[in-house]
């Protein structure tokens, strides 16, 4: 019973992250545009502002909607994690831990939560759960 509980609740994290990731991301494309987001990866010190910029909203986009399936969970989580942790130390780090001043608290949680549910298994109805069994029982 607790496994199958997990299961479902790995799914719904999976879920939650994958759409916020994708909301983010897609407001990076759609409601700032990649100019202002560059610009404002630049007014934050980041490096390579004009690479990162459209990196991170791809990055956000496709890791949210393969959070989403359950896909490649383990890079995806990985490479959002590094997105959230570049987002602690050039943007939300030096307004302090809370969210309403501006601080990284969000971001971390984010982390956290990606990086948990990355390498998990991802829970029921995972594609990447899907494709191991199928493949285990192809060798078998």
């Amino acid at each position: 019973m607790l496994d199958q509980t997990r299961s479902y609740a790995l799914l719904l994290a999976r879920i939650a992250l994958g759409v916020i990731f994708v909301f983010h991301g897609a407001q990076k494309f759609l409601t700032m545009g990649l100019a202002q987001t560059t610009a404002s990866f630049e007014a934050s010190g980041i490096p390579l502002a004009a690479v990162a910029a459209p990196a991170v909203a791809v990055i956000e986009v496709v890791g949210g909607i393969a959070f989403i399936l359950g896909a490649a969970l383990p890079l995806f989580g990985f490479l959002l994690t590094l997105v959230m942790l570049g987002a602690i130390v050039f943007v939300h780090l030096a307004n302090g831990f809370s969210v309403r001043e501006g601080g990284y608290e969000f971001v971390l949680a984010l982390a956290a939560g990606t990086l948990a549910v990355a390498f998990s298994g991802g829970g029921a109805l995972a594609v990447d759960t899907l494709w191991q069994r199928r493949r285990q029982s192809a060798t078998v």
